[in-house]
């Protein structure tokens, strides 16, 4: 009769402000030297959401051969740029850094991450790295540290860092960030790491269609919020006295302190999540003008809704489509990790064929897919005859 389930999940506590606006890669996929080298991760930015139609391919579900609408969140990861080789060495207390080599050119947007402020600094970071390999005694040093990656590191990681200049948003700093590589023996994955500095690395080389993907990030902060918005309490009756937004009872007499399991007012949201199995839906190109367009939709049309994505903008660059919603508001970064799992289930490996993808606008009920459409019904508006 006074049994209940608890309220809210203690796996997440600490509840507080997270440390860091970038989503961290807490472990990366399991190496498998069988396969050929490929990195493990990448960054992007969350764009909005949109909505599509399908058909579903799932022998012996009630829905198999039927049409369903989903939700779909659109990110978009323009090329990251690689700026760095670390090598991993194993110790009993687990792996440490072994051997660093950055790349001979940086980019000031990458340098902006490593100042606190920019415009007042002397902008030397890295310039010694750079004169490293220009002289022949640097090279050799160089050459050495990867030599020595190649014979005693356990694991090799990429540093790579974003573009802000291709995003359009207020950013100036790039976010930075170490991406495993797996695959291949060591020495493959030193040529291979090699092989990316100072070029531009696509989405399209880690991620395909059909794949599940792992995402990571910061959710959306609500500041300090009571219990039971926080907790999902209930509410006390009515004519309770100092409020009814409350927990009743926060604990016996003795132990005369609040256990730690008891919902509290405080911190909501704005918190470090990774959400599991994502799959992707499609894999865009930039510059694509029929990104939009599928079989049976044949209309020339871009992802970008009409009016664009709001408070965000156009998407100029490549773009992943994922099933769902994402963590965060638009604009906050997103990392996206190759999964940790081998896919046997039936909705892991189905096969996603879209009938129709949504762009009209979402800033009100849209009633237009294109320009021209909206053109074609509505005919000359006042607005055009002026331009003319």
């Amino acid at each position: 009769k006074f049994k209940a389930p608890r309220h809210g999940s203690l796996g997440f506590l600490p509840r507080k402000r997270c440390a860091r606006h970038r989503g961290k890669v807490k472990s990366f996929p399991k190496d498998d030297k069988s396969k050929p080298c490929h990195l493990t991760a990448f960054m992007g930015h969350k764009a909005g959401m949109s909505h599509i139609l399908r058909e579903v391919d799932r022998v012996g579900s009630r829905s198999h051969k039927k049409e369903v609408v989903e939700a779909v969140t659109i990110i978009e990861t323009p090329p990251m740029v690689a700026v760095g080789v670390v090598g991993y060495i194993e110790t009993p207390r687990g792996m440490r850094t072994f051997k660093t080599v950055f790349s001979q050119h940086i980019s000031d947007e990458c340098k902006r991450r490593f100042y606190k402020n920019w415009y007042r600094s002397k902008k030397k970071a890295h310039t010694r790295t750079a004169q490293k390999w220009a002289d022949e005694d640097g090279k050799k040093s160089i050459e050495t540290d990867f030599a020595k990656m190649a014979k005693y590191c356990t694991a090799i990681r990429v540093l790579c860092h974003t573009q802000p200049k291709l995003f359009k948003l207020q950013e100036k700093k790039a976010n930075i960030m170490e991406i495993q590589i797996n695959g291949g023996e060591m020495a493959d994955k030193v040529t291979f790491a090699r092989s990316l500095l100072e070029k531009p690395i696509s989405v399209k080389d880690l991620f395909s269609e059909n794949e599940m993907i792992d995402i990571i990030g910061v959710t959306r902060g609500h500041g300090f919020k009571g219990v039971t918005y926080r907790w999902g309490t209930k509410k006390l009756p009515r004519k309770t006295h100092k409020g009814l937004r409350k927990v009743a009872c926060i604990g016996a007499w003795h132990p005369s302190k609040v256990c730690w399991s008891v919902p509290r007012a405080g911190q909501f949201g704005y918190h470090h999540r990774t959400e599991v199995n994502k799959k992707v839906y499609r894999v865009g190109t930039k510059g694509d003008q029929k990104s939009a367009s599928t079989p049976f939709d044949l209309t020339d049309k871009p992802i970008t809704p009409m009016g664009g994505f709001h408070h965000y903008g156009q998407i100029n660059e490549d773009f992943l489509m994922l099933k769902g919603c994402v963590m965060g508001p638009r604009k906050r970064v997103i990392t996206l990790r190759k999964s940790l799992l081998v896919h046997t289930k039936r909705v892991a490996l189905e096969k996603i064929s879209l009938k129709f993808i949504d762009t009209a606008s979402k800033w009100g009920h849209g009633r237009f897919q294109t320009d021209a459409e909206k053109k074609a019904f509505m005919g000359l508006l006042k607005k055009d005859r002026e331009a003319i």
